[in-house]
């Protein structure tokens, strides 16, 4: 006879107290997910326990998969399951570059589903977009403090959302920094960012070139567009021993010789940069990666050893992040009473 184990039912009950599992789901608006009200610090802290857990392998994510029906677009599907936070579903996410221009609309949108871990049945959608956005930033700026806490510079390529959340993020973990310097091509991005980030901190924050900025900042960062061609906008000889460099776009941004010849490649999932090598997106070789950004965080492979060494740490996204802050709303938004309670 087959021995069924038995199951741990707690929180199953919890949420059966909010909604009708298996009969209706919650429904959560980008406004109703941007309301409850996630501080930073509460993000930086969820994102941490998320990335610590897929470091120790306390977690399954599978590698992104993804269709491509035009050439500078993607749609990715991103499961996972982090047992620590009864955290379990998949974000559908898409990236039409071009959108703003075309249509007025996001760059990037998406859709969440979380499940009962009990049933599997699921008990939650909620739009992703906002959990991408903030997400993003706490892996850099976690990473930039396990890597080089006593930065006084930092440098962001890229003025969008993603920019001016990573101004926004940066100053709750480098607290030593001086100066906050952004370039984009687009001037009026670069001033909506200073509009928006330089009333909230006390760092001033300038406008620079590629060339300058690169040359100035212990710290860089990039969030523009991610393309199998490399633009090599950065080029490897404005770079300097010691500097920590963090990428959320793989290396388009970057001369790929930066990342190859770097003291250290550190990335978020060795299993996503292969999955993105294999579809063509380093052209001239994945570099041999070191380490994962969660192993340098649960102190499973050490992080900058010397002040010399050039470290690159790329991070791409990773599903386990999504899921804990999504399971975190999602508690929030039924002991508050938020959002909509839909029929299956």
């Amino acid at each position: 006879m087959q021995i069924i184990p038995e199951l741990d039912l707690s929180d199953r009950n919890w949420i059966s107290k909010h909604i009708n599992l298996g009969n209706e789901i919650l429904y959560l608006t980008q406004a109703e997910v941007m309301g409850i009200g996630l501080t930073t610090d509460e993000i930086l802290k969820l994102a941490e326990h998320a990335l610590i857990s897929h470091g120790k392998k306390e977690c399954e994510m599978p590698a992104k998969i993804g269709i491509h029906p035009l050439p500078e677009v993607f749609f990715h599907a991103m499961p996972a399951y982090v047992p620590s936070k009864n955290a379990c579903g998949m974000k559908w996410i898409e990236c039409y570059p071009n959108n703003p221009r075309r249509f007025n609309l996001p760059q990037t949108t998406g859709m969440l589903i979380l499940n009962d871990m009990s049933s599997g049945v699921p008990m939650a959608i909620m739009d992703s977009a906002w959990i991408t956005a903030m997400r993003t930033p706490a892996v850099t700026v976690l990473a930039a403090a396990a890597l080089h806490p006593d930065a006084e510079t930092f440098g962001m390529f890229g003025s969008g959302v993603q920019g001016i959340e990573h101004v926004n993020y940066v100053v709750h973990t480098l607290k030593k920094l001086k100066k906050i310097y952004i370039y984009d091509i687009n001037e009026d991005a670069m001033d909506n960012l200073i509009r928006i980030c330089q009333p909230k901190m006390k760092v001033p924050i300038v406008k620079g070139t590629p060339e300058e900025i690169t040359k100035s900042c212990e710290v860089l960062s990039s969030a523009t567009i991610i393309l199998k061609e490399c633009l090599s906008v950065v080029k490897k000889e404005w770079i300097s021993k010691g500097q920590t460099i963090l990428p959320n776009d793989l290396n388009t941004f970057w001369d790929a010789t930066i990342s190859r010849e770097a003291d250290k490649y550190i990335v978020d999932s060795s299993s996503e940069h292969e999955l993105f090598a294999g579809m063509g997106y380093f052209p001239e070789g994945l570099p041999k990666i070191y380490g994962e950004t969660g192993e340098v965080l649960a102190g499973l492979k050490k992080g900058r050893e010397s002040n010399d060494e050039i470290i690159v740490c790329s991070n791409i996204g990773m599903a386990v992040l999504d899921m804990v802050l999504a399971r975190e709303l999602f508690n929030r938004a039924l002991e508050r009473g938020v959002g909509r309670k839909l029929p299956l």
